[in-house]
Parts: structure tokens; sequence; C-alpha cells
């Protein structure tokens, strides 16, 4: 069952400005990932479930957040159908990432009252995701459609939170490009959690990797 609420979620969403994805099947590794993520500052991390049993690698993964990291807020992304978000539910994800607008998993974590980040490219999905209660639309893939997209949608919809995912990187220039255009927050995954940093297993990099990532979107907030 989910640690925190909905409206938690949504906050720290907000709040820090960006969420972690990583997927890896070794659970030592990822345990090691996510406490750099943790002590860099992040307090959210999107586990990307794609691959064979990662559902064992996330329920062991957000034990050890809940016993080793107060605040850390584990959710999961790549979910496809209603019956795969339940399984996370029931492993304690307190947010549900999807890469398509599924309105079979918005009853399913409406049920629960999980948050749920429909992706989205089209102002009537975004608009369909939030008749369906999406808080925070998943724009996806970032890369394709970029800061100007955002600022198209905030025309008509100003009351619409995006969060783009692919195509954000921990640049001062692509990160203010987003923010001025209007996200409320941005998921990155390789650009921030590197092949180089895994292969390393270099995890102080990682570290001072998002701790130098939060202060960017903290100062192009400003």
């Amino acid at each position: 069952m989910a640690q925190f609420s909905r409206l938690d979620v949504a906050h720290a969403m907000k709040e820090t400005g960006m969420i972690p994805l990583f997927f890896n099947n070794d659970i030592e590794l990822s345990k090691n990932v996510l406490k750099a993520c943790y002590d860099g500052g992040a307090r959210l991390m999107e586990f990307t479930a794609r691959g064979d049993f990662a559902h064992d690698v996330f329920g062991k993964l957000t034990k050890y957040a809940i016993a080793e990291l107060p605040g850390m807020i584990m959710g999961v992304g790549s979910v496809t159908d209603a019956a795969a978000a339940s399984l996370y539910m029931a492993l304690g994800a307190n947010f549900v990432v999807t890469p398509v607008l599924r309105e079979d998993i918005a009853v399913a974590c409406n049920r629960r009252k999980v948050l749920w980040s429909s992706g989205c490219g089209t102002l009537t999905e975004i608009a369909r995701a939030e008749e369906l209660g999406c808080e925070i639309v998943k724009l996806f893939p970032g890369d394709i459609y970029g800061p100007q997209f955002v600022k198209g949608i905030k025309g008509p919809q100003p009351w619409t939170s995006i969060m783009p995912t692919g195509g954000v990187s921990p640049t001062k220039e692509n990160l203010k490009a987003w923010f001025d255009a209007g996200v409320t927050c941005v998921g990155m995954g390789s650009k921030l959690i590197s092949k180089e940093i895994i292969a390393n297993k270099d995890y102080k990099k990682l570290e001072q990797d998002v701790k130098n990532a939060l202060a960017i979107i903290e100062s192009v907030r400003e």
C-alpha cells in the first residue's frame, strides 16, 4: 500500500521539480543508485519497470526505501495496464506513470487514491487525462515535442501541470527552456543516471549530479 497520499506526491513533484528514472534488475546496484539520488536531494524515484521480474526488484527496493530513506517516494513507470498498476500498488508504489493514456489504469489508481501520471502527446489526450483525475500529465516523448509544445498547451489550459520525460538533460540551458515554458517538473533518466555511472558504480558522481541538477532547477525557477 502507498505510504504517501497523492496530494503529498503531487506536492513533492512540484517542490523538487525533478524525478529520476531508473531500472536495473540488480537489487544491490539499484539500492546504491537510489541512495545516491536520495543523498543528492531527490525525494522521488520512478522505477521504470521494463525488465523480467521487475516487480520483485521494485518490492525489495521499496522496502529498503521505507526502512532506510525516510521521505523517499517510490513510484513505478512504464505501466501499460490496470493489472500491472494494481500489482505495483500492492508492492508499495506511491505513484504510477504510464507511456500512454489508459482509462483502466486511471480507475485502478483513483480507487486507491494513488497519483497516476498519463503519457500524452496531444491537447485532446491531456484534457481527457485531466477529466479522469490526472494531476500531473507526462509529456512523452519530450524530445519530440519540446518546450514550445508546453507553451502552446499552457495558453488555452494554464491550469495544466506537465512533466516532460525524454529530451531532458541536467544542463542549465535545457532545464531553463523547459521551466521557462511552464513545466511543473521533469523526469530524467539516462541523461542523469548514465551508463558510465552504472558501469563504473560511481555513486558519488551520481549524488553530485543530482545535487547539481536540483540546484539548477531552483535557480531557473527564481
